[in-house]
């Protein structure tokens, strides 16, 4: 497609930055909304924490960022005041704590809580970094009481600093640190990360591939480029039999400042931004770097070889030096790179069409000239006083003497070279400068099939070649000039109408301008399954869908539909009717309620809503919006529930899985029922805990076990049943009614 600038739009980076520092080190991190006023709930858990606890992310999304869930009987009462009190004050906090599994296993933890800001300085979120230490702790226990607990603070101190130092390496990519340098001994705390959107940073050594800067540089090099592919055959062919030494160095200045122009480019395309796959803009250094290497360095490091030096310092050179000099000939490909870039503008097309011929006339008139001197220095008598240099040099009574002296001067050699390649490409000449020995007979046969080639293809039929080799090109031209014409007619803003080309040009990068669905209209319904099936096999590989069979699977596969969002985008608004579920496939979005961030959704997540038989239509109960550019997949709910129809023993499983695949709930009520269950499993978790307790005092005084046990548990149930009948407003009374009634005397 044509080049254009890219994806420039600013993105929200936080989550990428922070899973991109973690990667290699512990990734075992969690997200808590700071602003929230029901315990903070996370918002998003990295997939390491998944596996150091065991718990899945559909778990543990919307539950307190505290952790409570993997609190147990050796969690220090202490530890979970500290917390609290620092989530209160928003303040950081690192201590050791004992947390369990979802087995039920303990498991020594370095816990580290981080505020982080926003644009405005507001703290937003809490970032809890988890460390495993449970080996080093259980060798630390086995020593002596005093060493260990020397040597136990001392690892434990070492191991902090380790993790806070990992912790605070991603605030690079937010803020600055300062410029003096640090003791080697001492840790200096940099200012937190900020979740905010931010414009990409580059540095100022970095050169934008679409500046006008750039630009002029390019058409300087293609000046050079054709200066090259010009002066270097007529090297070659033409100056290298001149014994003068005054003309033979004539050009020497000018091809050293080529020289110099080629290797000063091949430095600046090692710090030139350029468009990758996706559409996005790369400003990273080492990518460039590796981006340069794998494509045209080599070609432009053989083309910029200083040859011209040699003669510079007076270098003797044989003709192999000067057959070398054509490697620069390969600078010529870099030429139908910027084809790419000309082939919107008519007029730039033609006039390199037309200086593509006049270098193929110039390329055969210097070897036209290499003939002619080679019929002059052979020894047969006949081919040398018939040649067409000879009897050039005879009409202009300069004839050769002998191979070295007398004939033409270089120019009118030149001249007459040229006019003759010219003719004998466009015509069949004119016959006075014609082919007299056998090889310049042969020589002008392949000029004249050349020439014929040229009239048939490039000058009979350039309208047909410039429709077949820009069809697309045209297309996407086409569309973008109804977009910009809709855009001027209806006095879009700027805002909207880069939001108009951003998304036009990143859908058409993504599938080029072709619409699947009519493409496979014609195929049969067997083939078009497959197809769809590989299109959407990530999305077809969820849980939820692991128990459906292969026909349903097929079935929901012609339904999938691909889409995009870019940064700050809506994808979904609160109380809008939900019209999809959505398969994040890159990028990430957030889950916002009145201004708060309820959820940060990532690669692989799944938001929508579950479906049930009574609601027909599905509110949303938040917005969501895009942090980064997202590619997406989504099933419609019509077509979902079709489906689902077609398919009952499947519909009835999906109905009751679906709420443990999506990471967030979108269906208006849902939040209520995850609290008032939360809610329940913490009243029933602190009714079980306090009641073995008291049981266990009960045995240390052994008196009254069976009666005090059967009446507490009575009392219990009765305030459990209660409890899950209540509403959020009494649960703390109840929790206080069934604490108060277990430390009750006997």
């Amino acid at each position: 497609m044509p080049v254009m600038k890219g994806l420039l739009a600013p993105q929200n980076t936080f989550l990428d930055t922070i899973a991109n520092h973690f990667d290699g080190t512990h990734s075992n991190f969690l997200l808590g909304n700071a602003q929230g006023r029901q315990g903070y709930p996370i918002v998003y858990c990295s997939d390491g924490f998944c596996e150091l606890t065991g718990f899945v992310r559909t778990e543990v999304m919307q539950k307190t960022c505290t952790c409570r869930f993997l609190h147990g009987a050796e969690t220090s009462e202490r530890v979970r005041q500290q917390v609290d009190k620092a989530l209160e004050g928003q303040q950081e906090y690192q201590g050791e704590v004992c947390f369990y599994m979802k087995n039920g296993n303990p498991f020594q933890c370095l816990l580290d809580i981080v505020p982080i800001k926003n644009e405005k300085g507001e703290v937003v979120l809490f970032l809890f970094s988890f460390k495993d230490v449970t080996e080093s702790y259980g060798k630390s226990i086995s020593e002596d009481a005093h060493q260990s607990r020397k040597r136990s603070r001392s690892h434990f101190s070492q191991a902090r600093e380790r993790g806070r130092t990992v912790l605070y390496h991603l605030t690079n990519q937010f803020s600055k640190r300062g410029k003096g340098k640090l003791p080697n001994s001492v840790f200096q705390k940099p200012s937190l990360p900020e979740y905010k959107v931010a414009a990409v940073q580059k540095s100022r050594f970095i050169l934008l591939h679409y500046s006008v800067s750039k630009a002029l540089w390019d058409w300087l090099i293609l000046l050079a480029t054709f200066y090259v592919a010009v002066t270097v055959p007529f090297n070659v062919c033409f100056v290298s039999h001149q014994d003068d030494d005054c003309d033979s160095r004539s050009t020497i200045a000018s091809d050293i400042a080529v020289e110099m122009l080629f290797i000063l480019d091949i430095i600046l395309n090692f710090r030139t931004t350029f468009v990758s796959q996706s559409g996005q803009v790369v400003y990273d250094a080492h990518s460039i770097y590796l981006h340069y290497c794998g494509t045209w360095f080599f070609i432009d490091l053989f083309a910029a070889l200083p040859f011209d030096l040699l003669y510079a310092f007076n270098i003797t050179v044989t003709s192999l030096v000067h057959l070398l000099k054509t490697v620069r000939l390969l600078r010529l490909l870099r030429l139908l790179q910027k084809l790419d870039r000309y082939s919107q503008y008519s007029a730039v097309v033609l006039t390199l069409l037309m200086s593509v011929f006049a270098l193929l006339a110039h390329w055969m008139a210097c070897v036209w000239y290499v003939i002619g001197r080679k019929e002059i220095e052979s020894s047969d008598p006949v081919t040398w006083d018939i040649g067409w240099l000879q009897e050039l040099g005879k009409r202009l009574e300069t004839p050769y003497i002998n191979s070295t002296v007398g004939g033409p001067s270089m120019p009118s050699a030149y001249i007459a070279s040229l006019y003759f390649t010219l003719s004998s490409l466009t015509s069949v000449g004119f016959g006075n400068v014609c082919a007299n020995t056998d090889a310049e007979k042969i020589f002008s046969i392949c000029i004249m099939l050349m020439g014929a080639l040229m009239h048939a293809v490039v000058f009979g039929n350039v309208t047909a070649i410039i429709q077949r080799m820009y069809s697309r090109r045209s297309l996407y031209h086409t569309r973008m000039k109804d977009i910009k014409d809709f855009i001027r007619v209806h006095r879009l803003p700027q805002l909207l109408k880069q939001r108009m080309l951003e998304y036009f040009q990143t859908t058409w990068s993504v599938n080029n301008g072709i619409n699947a669905n009519e493409l496979l209209r014609d195929f049969p319904d067997e083939l078009r399954a497959d197809i769809a099936m590989h299109l959407n096999k990530d999305i077809l590989q969820l849980p939820v869908f692991e128990r459906a069979s292969r026909g349903c699977l097929r079935s929901l596969s012609l339904h999938i539909k691909t889409s995009f969002c870019a940064p700050g985008e809506y994808l979904i608004r609160q109380g809008d009717a939900l019209q999809a579920n959505y398969f994040v496939c890159s990028g990430s979005l957030e889950v916002l309620k009145g201004g708060m961030v309820l959820a940060i959704l990532g690669k692989g997540d799944l938001i929508g809503a579950d479906l049930t038989a009574q609601d027909q239509v599905i509110k949303t109960n938040a917005d969501v919006k895009a942090l980064t550019y997202c590619d997406l997949q989504h099933i419609s709910v019509r077509a979902l529930r079709e489906v689902l129809g077609l398919y009952p023993e499947y519909g009835s499983r999906f109905s009751s899985d679906i709420h443990h695949n999506l990471t967030y709930n979108l269906r208006e009520g849902s939040e209520a029922e995850v609290r008032t269950a939360h809610a329940h499993s913490i009243t029933l978790s602190l009714t079980q805990s306090l009641t073995q307790s008291l049981l266990y005092v009960d045995c240390v005084n052994c008196n009254g076990i069976v009666t005090h046990s059967d009446s507490l548990n009575k009392r219990n149930n009765n305030l459990t049943e209660k409890n899950r009948n209540s509403t959020d407003s009494q649960q703390n009374s109840y929790l206080k009614e069934i604490t108060h009634s277990l430390l009750l005397p006997k």
